[in-house]
């Protein structure tokens, strides 16, 4: 329920009261949860007066929440511009870093705004605000009063503001925040970029966050759930009911014994459906509190029934399963909307994900939105949970060393209590790559803060992500640490193997290869560092940086060495910020780390990634691109994708000859090549042979012509109309016979009509400096995607792409409502 600043009347004020009340009763007649989301009230800069009760914010700008105000741009060489030397990658003097955070303005300061309507409470009824996290240091006043703060930007946290609420009356909620300059690696957003909550529950009542499940007992027939259950008040009873994922009741517990300030119940579940990435099934604990015979308050909370294990010379098994991590590590940005979270934005990173075989998420290197852990639990992807990227040593000037001392526990204890529930997660990571590794108190500080872990879930282990390989076989952090992780040093392993006692090694951060989508270099040779006059790196998946290394690399400790326990690469797709291999040179101010690049287009690399990971499907995909005109008769070598371990290449119909996958080099064993292609127009043909020497699958590529149409695909035709839902539609171009042009570049427009806003638009580019959210964008290596949003008005919505020289393109989409 949203409500509209400045347009209640006493009796509009009553009416608004009693829907409230008819909520609260379809809750149990105690509890009730708003999403904040509409009639925000924003301004960018100082104000020392908009926390005040009275303040009139009606020329400042109207927004939704989730909001990132730094998107919006420009973009900006000058923003954040940090001179540094970058020690974890090796730099030993200070250069000029121009779009290590973005280039996007987040620094400075914002304030935001709503009036809030609570109805007259109930005696001993509570209201709380919960943040799903603020962007940075927010300073939160209701009222015009200051009523809590918190420094993390990346963490939530929850006020109780019962005694500065005033029941029956329009409240003034407002909220600053600030984000200093040289404050973090790449682009962190800034703004309310997650959800903001109200909740109203009665006094006798489930505590914020007061639930925790666990499954600690599990056989084919019978699985023991231990529910740990904290409630304020006396002489209350605990009724808990267990449900399936139709909402049928399983099983049910009741009590009215607490030991230690909680409830403790073992319940029984028969038959359990155990989560897995392939199967994941969740299960509903329905949590009532009475006194006497009247219900107070209700809490549903979804887990899953499944068991982890790591065990030395084994490694990780779920459901008594020996399996390996197939992970990548995703940032927290959504490309073209930034920061501010978007569940189909996330939706679609994951349905991506899952086609490439991808099981496992490490949010990196901050704490997790609730919406990103949902999409998890319910589409089946384990989840290692990070929390920071600073300790007391600084990786930057402004980063979270200054909060490190004073803060690090109580953001652990939020991270952890928030989200303990979510069956995904099956690791928590309390560092990336911190400074802290060398040295005695670097030691102390990984025990304090995994034994903060174990204190709050002593079910699941704890690693950080360690880049001073040597450092910490010295000291004795790597060996203290529940799961040792290890960022790249692909050729430590054997030795932090047998100097760690815990008997296997994670690989919590690899690869790290660079590329462009669709851009290609020659001669074609394996390289570092390398960099190119157009700031963009070679799709053939060849390039790196000094500290990284290829995917084959990786792909050898996995399928060779036992005691790995899988990886998680770096990353699943392009972020904003911190451009390596070009961090020196405007414009570049995004990744080239991708497997997917910003728009969420699949590079070359998925298919590398997929024809390894994905065992349900095959996977055959050719590249370049085969359009060269003007390198006629020169080499241009042709890579394949592929699961199947043969294939011949054939150009315009004559056979180039079969290649066969072998362990003469890690490439050699991971794809098959053709290095010696001279390039004419014309059909590039790959065919795949089975292990019985037969074809069983094709690709090709074709000489395109002139650009002719465009064409417009959507990755879901039907949206909710909830004003959030947003549809991605893929536009390319193609000649006059439909083959796809590879090197379109001409800008085109964008149009939407009917009950949809055009939203956004990205191609991909880690040098454009286009907005995103102007209606005009250029292509980039042939494609783009345009963001078209709902509105709360179900119905037709139409999106019409025009461009010189080409046809238009028009797709129609649908909104409905639930």
């Amino acid at each position: 329920m949203n409500i509209r600043k400045k347009t209640f009347s006493k009796a509009g004020l009553k009416l608004l009261a009693a829907s409230f009340f008819a909520v609260l009763s379809a809750y149990g007649q105690n509890r009730v949860e708003i999403s904040l989301t509409d009639n925000w009230k924003f301004y960018r800069g100082e104000n020392e007066k908009a926390y005040e009760k009275t303040y009139n914010d009606k020329a400042w700008k109207t927004v939704r929440v989730p909001h990132d105000w730094a998107i919006s741009g420009p973009f900006d060489k000058e923003i954040d511009k940090q001179v540094v030397a970058i020690t974890q990658n090796g730099e030993t003097k200070p250069t000029e870093k121009t779009g290590r955070t973005g280039a996007l303005p987040y620094t400075g300061e914002g304030w935001y705004r709503n009036a809030i309507a609570i109805p007259a409470l109930k005696k001993g009824q509570r209201t709380l605000l919960v943040f799903d996290g603020a962007m940075s240091e927010p300073r939160v006043y209701l009222n015009g009063k200051l009523v809590g703060q918190w420094n993390y930007g990346y963490n939530s946290f929850y006020l109780d503001v019962t005694e500065q609420a005033l029941p029956g009356q329009i409240n003034s909620l407002a909220v600053h925040l600030s984000n200093r300059p040289k404050s973090s690696r790449w682009y962190p957003g800034a703004g309310l970029y997650r959800n903001v909550h109200l909740i109203i529950k009665d006094e006798l009542s489930i505590e914020q966050w007061g639930v925790s499940i666990t499954t600690p007992v599990i056989d084919a027939k019978l699985a023991k759930v231990n529910i740990k259950t904290k409630a304020s008040g006396a002489n209350i009873r605990l009724v808990t009911d267990i449900m399936d994922q139709q909402g049928k009741r399983l099983s049910s517990s009741t009590t009215d014994q607490r030991f230690a300030e909680e409830f403790d119940q073992n319940i029984a579940v028969a038959d359990p459906k155990l989560w897995s990435p392939e199967s994941p099934y969740l299960y509903t604990a329905v949590s009532k509190i009475y006194e006497g015979d009247v219900l107070k308050d209700e809490v549903k909370t979804r887990f899953g029934i499944r068991e982890i294990r790591y065990e030395a010379n084994k490694g990780f098994s779920l459901n008594g399963k020996v399996r390996k991590f197939k992970g990548v590590c995703l940032h927290h940005d959504l490309g073209p909307l930034g920061a501010a979270i978007n569940t189909a934005a996330l939706r679609r990173q994951l349905t991506i994900l899952k086609d490439m075989g991808c099981d496992a998420i490490r949010s990196s290197h901050n704490m997790p939105s609730p919406e990103q852990l949902e999409l998890c639990d319910e589409m089946g992807f384990m989840f290692l949970a990070e929390s920071f990227d600073e300790w007391a040593k600084p990786k930057v000037e402004n980063g979270y060393h200054l909060y490190f001392d004073t803060d690090a526990e109580k953001d652990v204890v939020n991270l952890v209590r928030a989200n303990r529930n979510h069956p995904s997660i099956v690791m928590w990571s309390s560092g990336n790559e911190v400074p802290d590794q060398w040295g005695a108190e670097g030691v102390k500080r990984a025990k304090w803060l995994q034994d903060i872990f174990h204190r709050e879930d002593p079910t699941r282990p704890v690693t950080v992500g360690m880049d001073q390989v040597k450092a910490t076989m010295e000291s004795g952090f790597g060996a203290l640490l529940d799961v040792p992780g290890l960022n790249y040093r692909v050729h430590l392993y054997p030795e932090a193997y047998k100097t760690f006692p815990q008997g296997f090694i994670l690989g919590s951060e690899t690869a790290s290869t660079v590329s462009s989508r669709g851009i290609y270099k020659f001669p074609v040779v394996k390289g570092k560092d390398k960099q190119y006059a157009d700031l963009q790196s070679s799709s053939y998946d060849l390039e790196y940086c000094s500290w990284s290394n290829l995917p084959d690399d990786d792909f050898v400790l996995q399928d060779d060495m036992p005691w790995v326990i899988g990886e998680f690469v770096w990353t699943g797709f392009d972020y904003l910020g911190e451009p390596t291999p070009y961090d020196e040179m405007w414009p570049s101010r995004s990744s080239y780390f991708g497997i997917c690049d910003l728009a969420g287009i699949p590079k070359d690399r998925y298919y590398l990634y997929r024809s390894r990971w994905n065992k349900e499907k095959s996977t055959l995909h050719i590249l370049p691109h085969w359009n060269w005109e003007g390198r006629e008769g020169e080499t241009t070598p042709v890579f394949v994708y592929t699961n199947y371990d043969s294939a011949e290449l054939f150009l315009n119909g004559k056979s180039m000859g079969i290649r066969k996958k072998n362990k003469e080099t890690p490439q050699d064993r991971y794809r098959l090549m053709w290095n010696d292609v001279k390039y004419e127009p014309g059909t590039l043909k790959v065919v795949a042979y089975g292990a019985d020497g037969k074809a069983v699958a094709e690709d090709k590529v074709i000489t395109a012509g002139k650009p002719y149409k465009i064409v417009l695909e959507a990755d879901r035709q039907e949206i909710n109309a909830d004003g959030k839902d947003i549809s991605y539609i893929t536009v390319s171009v193609v000649d006059k016979n439909g083959i796809p042009c590879p090197t379109a570049s001409m800008p085109l427009k964008f149009k939407v009509s009917g009950t949809g806003v055009y939203k956004a638009a990205c191609n991909g580019d880690a040098t454009s400096l286009e907005s995103f959210e102007l209606p005009t964008m250029k292509l980039f290596s042939g494609k783009l995607v345009v963001l078209v949003q709902s509105t709360k008005q179900a119905g037709s919505i139409a999106l019409q792409v025009t461009g010189a020289a080409v046809k238009s393109g028009l797709i129609k989409l649908r909104s409905t409502s639930n």
